[in-house]
């Protein structure tokens, strides 16, 4: 909370500034900003051919199965934000619960998945974007395209600055927008399926589909590894904690509401995409990931392609804007607990938001993007791989930091006991599980998008080892830079917030 940094002698205490502009958005909005970020139709996109040609028509049930996990750290986020409203969320929870090191690792990671991806997701908005308009020459021109990609993330970032409400509105379009952009689709192909228009080789959709073990256990591996993703950023809802009216249970259930919505999109488009195109058409597309979703576009909707190109343009351009709302907040956290250079602690006094993180984490992402690009094209699908592994260790760690800052409290009840308790780390043992997994996966070379070897290693597994060694590098130097934050003792949950006797 911001206040209890301003207690502990934070830079508030010495200078006040403006907070967070409090109650800026209601429920609502923050569930939007938690749909939008996930980037729903970029996500099926990128990730439904690839999942296929692992599980074939099973690939509902590993949505499905993929859905479990991310539910029960959704309920770890709720009940650790129902005691502790702070924009930093795992890096606040982890470091209360289980010390400052685990908690500014946490952090870190959230922080650099934002860099890892806005840049790729501001490409694919501009690719799909020019696409749909029929500018298909200036999408393949590389000049074109990452010039409109860096322009496309200032413009973000710029409205991300000027006010939580306008980002809020500005979302509310866009996922209008690619909600009915994706149930368009997936009722002309549906209707097609059962019509027998299908240009592929259809298949009438079952309810087997939905059977996660139909494909044998080390294809169900891998998918949930592919799962895993499309679910991610869901928690942008809870990172606006401080903005969000009743911020003490509204963003929590706007988290745990986003994956609930997105379930039932993700198995309708599954539905639709592997019945209407077959096993064998998404199985020999896989590589070519979000462009399979292009040509499916024009199979199904005809000379209304565009209206699915539209879907993953609205899609990306959403979630560009969304996926700089966690990093820059928890950027922000971090400074005011003197974890990070107290300058990124800074809210713009008209705006009142954290004007000097959000302008950071868009200028490193930036230059991620252009440089990753130089080296390759499949180098940025490889660093977008090397996600997984921060998205399944802080997701994981946020489970655990859970059930041990509420445990003097799981045994009291069984509603305590298992949505608090063993829910969170089932959740947390099942991503690291997957994050184990992740790692063996990516050891192989062979497995990356480029196919290279850096170091003997797949590049996903370098760029995430890399990430987690600047990690602990930056930690130990900011440590003996300014220890403060490391003074800071575990604790456990107010009673009375857990009980509810005050706000």
């Amino acid at each position: 909370m911001a206040e209890d940094s301003a207690d502990r002698g934070g830079p508030q205490a010495a200078a006040p500034e403006p907070g967070l502009k409090a109650n800026a958005i209601g429920f609502l909005d923050a569930l939007v900003i938690g749909l939008n970020s996930t980037s729903p139709a970029y996500s099926l996109a990128a990730v439904l051919g690839p999942i296929v040609a692992l599980v074939g028509i099973y690939a509902p049930g590993v949505m499905l199965a993929s859905f479990v996990p991310m539910l029960l750290i959704a309920a770890a986020f709720y009940y650790l934000n129902k005691v502790d409203q702070d924009c930093g969320t795992t890096f606040s929870w982890v470091t209360r619960a289980m010390g400052p090191w685990a908690g500014w690792l946490g952090g870190w990671a959230i922080a650099m998945t934002g860099v890892l991806v806005i840049g790729s997701l501001a490409d694919v908005a501009v690719n799909f974007g020019l696409l749909a308009a029929g500018l298909d020459d200036w999408a393949a021109n590389d000049v074109i395209r990452q010039s409109l990609t860096v322009a496309v993330i200032l413009a973000m970032t710029a409205v991300c600055v000027i006010g939580t409400e306008l980002s809020a509105h500005l979302q509310d379009i866009l996922i209008l927008a690619q909600v009915f952009f994706l149930l368009t689709f997936a009722v002309v192909a549906l209707y097609r399926i059962y019509a027998g228009t299908s240009t592929l080789d259809a298949i009438e959709p079952s309810i087997g589909w939905l059977n996660p073990f139909g494909a044998g256990g080390a294809a169900l591996t891998g998918g949930l590894l592919l799962g895993v993703f499309i679910y991610w950023g869901w928690e942008s809802a809870v990172n606006l904690t401080e903005e969000v009216q009743d911020s003490a249970t509204a963003p929590g259930k706007a988290g745990i509401w986003s994956t609930v919505v997105l379930l039932v999109t993700y198995l309708s488009v599954g539905f639709a995409v592997v019945g209407y195109a077959g096993t064998a058409f998404l199985a020999e597309n896989a590589a070519e990931e979000e462009a399979v979703f292009a040509v499916l576009a024009h199979e199904v909707m005809g000379g209304w392609d565009w209206v699915v190109l539209l879907a993953v343009c609205t899609s990306a351009l959403a979630s560009t804007q969304t996926t700089i709302i966690p990093a820059s907040r928890t950027a922000l956290s971090m400074a005011r607990r003197h974890a990070l250079p107290p300058g990124l602690a800074h809210i713009h006094p008209r705006f009142r938001t954290p004007d000097v993180s959000t302008w950071c984490v868009a200028g490193i992402a930036i230059g991620w993007y252009l440089v990753v690009n130089q080296i390759s094209e499949n180098a940025l699908l490889d660093s977008l791989t090397a996600l997984s592994l921060l998205i399944a260790f802080y997701y994981a760690l946020t489970g655990l930091a859970c059930a041990v800052y509420y445990r003097r409290h799981l045994l009291e009840n069984a509603h305590n006991f298992l949505l608090i308790g063993l829910g969170p780390v089932l959740g947390a043992l099942l991503l690291s599980w997957l994050l184990v997994e992740s790692v063996g996966d990516m050891s192989n070379p062979e497995n990356s998008a480029s196919g290279a070897s850096w170091f003997g290693l797949g590049p996903p597994l370098v760029i995430g080892i890399a990430i987690a060694v600047v990690g602990v590098l930056v930690m130990c130097y900011w440590r003996l830079r300014d220890g403060r934050f490391w003074q800071e003792r575990r604790g456990v949950a107010d009673p009375d917030l857990v009980h509810g006797h005050k706000s």
